[in-house]
């Protein structure tokens, strides 16, 4: 075989891989270097009311954000976090253990290779970037250390004026340019936060079963948003610790939802207005997902 005709197998190669892959990447994405098209809206907040209150967006978020490491059962995202927050992601979801003076980002005993310290830079490097934007975070303290982790993160933020740590529920105009902690049990830090999960809600057996937890949850979200609390649904799940889902991994489980979840959405599209699901926290979505989540707000 000649060059020319290695170059041109090549190229088939290649052009089979992106259309094989092609489907999937629309609402499902495992690959991490992942490239914006020219034309993506990264401050699609920009288009959203000043007036509009909190309690009435629908934001894209992701389960376990930083959950890059650890193999199959605890990888959860593929994306780097300015890649998250770039493909229009605004709801980060952090488990965090504190040694010494520095509180580091877990996912069980999974160190997944960054401190909340650097979390929190990245996060201000963007909003400086794009101060149409805000950022929400769960921190969830990993092992029993809420007063612990609490007085650390008071000490990380210090008195940016860039940081909301009120209860109070504000509009789009009150939070722009700015971080918003939300708070649950364990953490005491922001708007009061309510998830709209069972016990359980994350195994996951048969993806069908799954398919209807999150209709339940998300009908719940839709009932409780434009209250006092930030309404959050995972639409994550493992199939590890069942037994007719044991091989099912994070990725397995998004890959199938990811894309079911896409067209549920989708249909509440002709109606005006759209209805309000909170914050929909995914593992691995695709561009294509999150797009759909923010064309939600857009009415």
């Amino acid at each position: 075989m000649g060059p020319g005709q290695k170059s041109l197998l090549l190229y088939y190669v290649l052009l089979f891989a992106i259309f094989s892959c092609h489907g999937n990447e629309q609402f499902f994405n495992d690959n991490r270097n992942f490239i914006l098209p020219g034309s993506y809206n990264i401050p699609w907040m920009a288009g959203i009311e000043d007036f509009r209150p909190f309690s009435l967006i629908t934001f894209p978020g992701t389960h376990d954000s930083m959950a890059l490491y650890g193999g199959p059962e605890a990888k959860c995202q593929a994306l780097s976090l300015r890649d998250q927050l770039r493909a229009g992601i605004r709801f980060l979801d952090l488990k965090v253990f504190g040694i010494g003076d520095s509180l580091y980002v877990m996912h069980g005993i999974m160190y997944q290779h960054s401190t909340l310290k650097e979390v929190i830079n990245t996060v201000r490097a963007f909003l400086s970037e794009f101060r149409s934007e805000a950022v929400l975070i769960r921190i969830q303290p990993e092992f029993f250390e809420k007063d612990y982790v609490n007085k650390m993160v008071r000490n990380l933020i210090g008195n940016d004026r860039h940081v909301w740590v009120n209860s109070g529920m504000p509009n789009m105009g009150q939070i722009r340019g700015k971080i918003v902690f939300l708070q649950k049990s364990t953490f005491t830090l922001g708007i009061p936060l309510i998830d709209t999960d069972k016990k359980g809600s994350n195994k996951v057996s048969h993806i069908k079963d799954k398919d209807n937890k999150i209709i339940s949850q998300l009908n719940k979200a839709t009932e409780a948003c434009g209250g006092d609390n930030a309404v959050l649904t995972y639409t994550s799940g493992t199939g590890f610790g069942t037994l007719w889902g044991m091989f099912l991994t994070p990725r397995g489980v998004a890959e199938k939802v990811n894309p079911w979840l896409n067209k549920y959405l989708r249909q509440f599209f002709p109606n005006h207005p759209r209805p309000c699901f909170g914050i929909i926290a995914m593992d691995f979505p695709g561009l294509d997902l999150i797009q759909t989540i923010i064309q939600l707000n857009m009415y």
